[in-house]
Order: structure tokens, then sequence, then C-alpha cells
């Protein structure tokens, strides 16, 4: 998806590594009061996940695990589902990516539904809360569907790749 456009891609959309520090603290503490436990894998894995710069692959994280080498393939992806749980990340359906969850401060995982801005240029993401799907609930009971999971995605172009044209 990314670099698909002319123009380069000067601009950042990291976090700053103080924000980084600041989402593994909250993140500690979050487990903590659920009465989970904060392994060291997946707070790795959150930390890959929180210092990526977009979307990322599980195989990216597995990748970027050890300095030294890959980690195992199970270990990664448990610390994924763990951490998709948690609320602290969402997957991306249509990239198979995941991205740190940027509406937790607002709301808890079960009290919203991801939506994602997709820039089809420079690939980045961003993360908007969906407060009121029932519309969609409301229509797929009709039908004898229950929904357990909803998550939305736009493509277009973010404000940098628009001012870059």
């Amino acid at each position: 998806m990314s670099q698909s456009c002319e123009h380069t891609h000067d601009h950042d959309h990291a976090r700053t590594p103080d924000a980084r520090a600041s989402r593994l603290e909250a993140a500690q503490l979050l487990c903590a009061e659920a009465g989970e436990r904060m392994t060291s894998s997946r707070l790795r894995t959150y930390e890959l996940i929180l210092a990526a710069n977009g979307p990322i692959k599980a195989y990216d994280v597995i990748d970027r695990f050890h300095p030294e080498g890959a980690a195992k393939p199970p270990t990664v992806y448990r610390a994924l589902s763990f951490l998709e749980q948690m609320g602290l990340i969402h997957r991306i359906e249509s990239l198979n990516a995941f991205v740190a969850c940027d509406t937790h401060d607002q709301h808890s995982a079960s009290e919203h539904t991801a939506g994602f801005l997709l820039c089809e240029c420079c690939g980045q993401s961003e993360e908007i809360a969906i407060p009121n799907v029932t519309d969609i609930e409301t229509r797929a009971a009709k039908t004898g569907f229950k929904v357990n999971h909803i998550t939305l995605e736009a493509r277009g172009l973010c404000q940098a790749c628009q001012s870059d044209q």
C-alpha cells in the first residue's frame, strides 16, 4: 500500500519515545488492574507495535523481537492475542497487520468499534472511535446473525500526502 504515489514520504507519524514509554507504563497498570501479567514477551511485542511507524505485520514483529534474531512465532502470536483482548492493539484485517489502540484512553475495549483511516499513499493508519454501530447490529440481528466484532476501514489520503500532491 505505501509508496504508491509520486511524492517522497518525509512526514512522520511515529510516536515520540516519551509517548511510547507512557503507553507502556499505562499498559502495565491496565494489566495489573485486570489481574493479568504483562510478561516480558507481551511488553516487547507491545513496544514494537508502538514503535512501528504505521501498521506492522506479525512476522515483522517476530523479526524485530530480539536484537540477535527472531522470536518464536507462537510467542509473538500469543502476545498479540493477549494485547488485542486487553484492548491495547487492533488488527487491521485488510492489511493483516496490527496497530496500537489510539482511543484506549477514552474507551475500554468493549466500548468502541475501531475505525481506521488508511492512507493509500504512505501506508499510515489513523484510528477513529465509532461509538454507535447499533444499526449494523440491528440489521444483522434481523437476519438471525449475531455480530461479535466490527472493524471499519476507510481508504484515502492522509493530510500530509494531500499536501504533498
